[in-house]
């Protein structure tokens, strides 16, 4: 399933972005910076998926750990990260909800508690094309986790959208509209519903 891609790292290229000729644009204590100036958001987002499918739905961020992503019709799927683990509900699935570790996914990064792009071995892209900043972002304590490209706009700074590889080449693009910044989002929103003990170590 495609949006399985959204939060899987298991198969994630850890790959480096090419050396680019380019100046460096935003500086990573910038970026760090910007995402560490708020702790929920919530906007649209479009998903391009690798087969060239597209979905769009809503964007829920409440740091630490916590996301969701809901899907709009057609689409029923939902997912879900409470703060350890990340749940794919999809009503058409036959097995019912699907749990993984948070922590062993790419959105960990961007989730975490403090963003500190500035750590050792975490960032292993860096360029820009004038007009946008991209970072290529990994757990530094397990590359083998995956990586995420995160590309940010300047004045002012935003995340406009990731992009996930994995190691077959494909891509799945999250594409992000206006994020409203430190709204208020209860903690029920971030329930991962009818998972029970269907968690993946």
């Amino acid at each position: 399933m495609n949006k399985i891609r959204i939060i899987l790292a298991s198969a994630l290229t850890t790959a480096t972005l090419a050396a680019p000729a380019w100046a460096q644009g935003l500086s990573l204590g910038q970026l760090s910076n910007y995402l560490n100036s708020f702790k929920s958001a919530s906007g649209e987002f479009t998903q391009i998926n690798d087969d060239g499918t597209i979905s769009t739905g809503q964007i829920y961020i409440k740091r630490p750990g916590r996301v969701r992503f809901e899907y709009n019709p057609p689409e029923k799927t939902l997912v879900v990260a409470d703060g350890s683990t990340v749940g794919v509900i999809d009503p058409k699935s036959n097995t019912g909800p699907e749990g993984y570790p948070l922590n062993k996914t790419p959105l960990k990064i961007i989730l975490a508690r403090k963003v500190d792009f500035s750590r050792a071995r975490m960032v292993t892209g860096h360029k820009s094309d004038g007009k946008t900043t991209t970072v290529r972002a990994q757990d530094p304590e397990h590359p083998e986790y995956g990586s995420i490209d995160l590309v940010f706009t300047g004045n002012p700074v935003e995340l406009r959208q990731w992009v996930i590889n994995d190691s077959s080449g494909s891509q799945t693009t999250v594409i992000l509209g206006d994020l409203k910044k430190n709204v208020q989002l209860g903690n029920d929103k971030f329930v991962i519903p009818g998972l029970g003990a269907n968690t993946r170590n």
